[in-house]
């Protein structure tokens, strides 16, 4: 089964997506809609060792259909998605959305 994940941030990148996942993602560009974003610190050493970035833009809901998060959905498989949940429970928990295409998808929102 194929799980959709929304990212505007790190997962973006190619050696993230191998190193996470030892694979290139599946994705389409895409948005979310009613949402903006702020900058928080990443506290886990892998991200940061993998993206080279120590702060990951997170996505906050404003409910205002004029703000708009430009990113990417990618295709995932429900081990994959599994193994993401781990990875990323340290700073955050992962949310259903829709997206402006209107695609369900997962979005991993800061605690």
């Amino acid at each position: 089964m194929t799980e959709w994940v929304f990212s505007y941030g790190t997962l973006r990148l190619a050696d993230v997506q191998r190193g996470t996942y030892g694979r290139l993602l599946d994705g389409e560009d895409d948005q979310l809609v009613g949402w903006t974003l702020q900058y928080l610190a990443i506290s886990n050493p892998e991200v940061v060792a993998l993206s080279g970035i120590a702060e990951h833009p997170v996505a906050v809901p404003t409910g205002d259909p004029s703000h708009a998060v430009a990113g990417t959905r990618f295709s995932l498989t429900a081990t994959e998605l599994a193994a993401t949940d781990v990875y990323e429970s340290a700073d955050y928990v992962r949310v259903p959305v829709v997206l402006a295409s209107g695609v369900a998808a997962w979005l991993y929102v800061a605690k």
